[in-house]
């Protein structure tokens, strides 16, 4: 049976190419074909697919974003990101959001459709560069945390994407106090934004 494909990308001449290699191969099939991460919620959970090729950077809702709408409602369907982003946030954020894969887009045709093989076979391809990456971030010697434990809960619920409404939902917390918390994670840690903070808590080993 040929693996089911759908692709996410708004590139119109990328999305056709990708399309085109796809159906040109024994074994595969490209179904369906989305310019927008809207179109792809909208449509994709009432389809039966093995593999969704994700661009991480769309207009309106990101690939990312994405993903994680659509990871819980197809649970038998595995996402590789395809993209030309790989700073850590990227990385660690789609992962988070459900990413079983994580290529870049200039990866050669054949090595392509291995990796999509590989994912269907319950692996988790990553191109090289990206790999080591992954690794890497485990073989930093671990460094004392500033944060407390109840900071530390908080940068883990944000690494998973989660807002401030439904961090203080989580823990029971009123939204002005998870913004308290975030404030003082923001300058312990040195960071003014969310993916600082996401980059930081990979590179220094603090979840």
């Amino acid at each position: 049976m040929d693996i089911r494909i759908a692709i996410v990308e708004d590139d119109a001449d990328i999305r056709e190419s990708l399309g085109f290699i796809i159906n040109g191969s024994d074994g595969f099939r490209c179904e369906y074909l989305y310019q927008d991460a809207e179109s792809a919620v909208a449509d994709l959970p009432d389809q039966l697919i093995d593999v969704v090729l994700v661009d991480i950077e769309l207009p309106g809702i990101s690939g990312i974003e994405a993903v994680r709408i659509l990871n819980p409602k197809m649970n038998k369907t595995d996402f590789i990101m395809l993209t030309v982003k790989q700073d850590d946030s990227s990385v660690f954020n789609s992962l988070c959001a459900g990413a079983t894969g994580y290529l870049m887009k200039d990866i050669p045709p054949d090595d392509l459709l291995n990796k999509i093989t590989e994912v269907v076979n319950g692996g988790a391809p990553m191109s090289s560069n990206i790999a080591r990456q992954v690794i890497s971030s485990f073989n930093i010697p671990t460094i004392p945390s500033p944060l407390s434990k109840r900071e530390t809960e908080i940068l883990r619920l944000l690494c998973n994407g989660m807002n401030y409404r439904s961090i203080a939902t989580e823990l029971f917390l009123s939204s002005h106090t998870v913004k308290s918390h975030v404030k003082n994670i923001y300058r312990k840690l040195h960071v003014h934004s969310r993916a600082e903070a996401v980059s930081k808590a990979i590179k220094d080993n603090l979840l």
